[in-house]
């Protein structure tokens, strides 16, 4: 028998389980995001594939979105929903002779030993929607980064396998940003070292690739091009790193001191989180976008593991004393992130 990795991917998850709980909505153009008001000032989560059609895509501002697809039906995020939505499927998948290694609420990889990884894909597929009603799409691989790159190729509800036999006839001709792992800026990088195709970069030096990306990620990279990945998984429930929550506002805000007042509000809403989760807390993050796009990031280590509410407000301000204050600001957020279980 052989080692083999699926990953399975939920189609067009936050859209299917609206549609599911909306039947009327089967077939129609569905977008969610922020509080589900197009007019807002914020993104897409997720966009069915009939609006995907349109051109709408997860990230796109909600206001492009209606004007792409302006018969769409916009609804807000319901997280609880989806979260047990979430639970049903990995329940299901845990039933299967596999290692369930779940890595957000609509993937999952999942390790198997034998010889016909495609049946048992099948067998997940129809179980998945038999019981929940959702579709899936499966990645077959011999390591996670393969199996992941084969649901791109699999998407929506198909199978699709790429292993050390066809990764470069698969991948080879393609620019870096088709891995996963590499986007926009990276690309770029690795283009000033004249690199632009994923056989490119597996044939790449590691040192050179290092001294232009940093001798961590220099590497890393080149580990990516060549299809490297892990084997093994975890099977542990899916664990929540951070809790975060941010705003866009109506309206830019010009005075620092109300930017300081939602902060202090969203990191009350942050503390509320923690809570619940029951989690000490090591680091705190603010995001502060500015008018009509900067976006930039800062946190702090705290000086012990905590969840006390004051703590992570006074950081939250901590850290948004650093950013420059004479821009108008559109978006904010405050992130806690928890001490490492592991």
């Amino acid at each position: 028998m052989s080692r083999w990795v699926l990953h399975v991917d939920l189609d067009q998850f936050l859209a299917a389980v609206e549609q599911l709980r909306h039947p009327e909505l089967a077939g129609r153009p569905v977008i969610v995001g922020g509080n589900g008001d197009p007019a807002a000032r914020t993104v897409v989560a997720t966009a069915s594939y009939e609006a995907r059609e349109f051109g709408v895509h997860s990230g796109m501002p909600m206001r492009l979105a209606a004007r792409k697809c302006p018969d769409a039906v916009f609804l807000p995020a319901d997280n609880p929903a989806y979260e047990a939505a979430s639970e049903e499927v990995m329940a299901v998948l845990r039933e299967f002779p596999v290692v369930v290694e779940v890595i957000g609420w609509d993937e999952a990889f999942l390790q198997w030993d034998g010889d016909d990884p495609e049946a048992l894909a099948r067998e997940i597929q129809a179980e998945v929607r038999a019981r929940t009603r959702l579709s899936c799409a499966v990645g077959i691989g011999d390591n996670t980064l393969r199996a992941k790159t084969a649901t791109g190729f699999a998407k929506p509800g198909g199978i699709h396998r790429i292993t050390a036999h066809n990764w470069f006839a698969t991948l080879g001709d393609r620019p870096t940003e088709a891995l996963h792992g590499i986007g926009v800026k990276t690309a770029r990088k690795l283009a000033e070292l004249g690199i632009h195709t994923v056989t490119q970069l597996a044939e790449a030096s590691p040192t050179t690739v290092g001294e232009r990306l940093g001798p961590r990620m220099g590497p890393y990279y080149v580990s990516l091009g060549r299809g490297m990945g892990r084997t093994e998984m975890e099977a542990s429930p899916y664990v929540p790193r951070s809790r975060s929550r941010e705003t866009t506002f109506p309206a830019n805000l010009e005075d620092w001191g109300a930017v300081l007042a939602e902060v202090s509000a969203l990191s009350a809403r942050v503390a509320e989180d923690v809570a619940v989760e029951g989690r000490d807390v090591a680091r705190v993050g603010v995001k502060v976008r500015y008018a009509p796009f900067l976006t930039r990031t800062r946190s702090t280590t705290l000086p012990a593991p905590t969840r006390d509410p004051a703590v992570l407000e006074a950081a939250a301000l901590e850290v948004a004393g650093w950013f420059r204050q004479d821009r108008a600001v559109r978006l904010l957020g405050v992130r806690a992130e928890f001490v490492d279980s592991t």
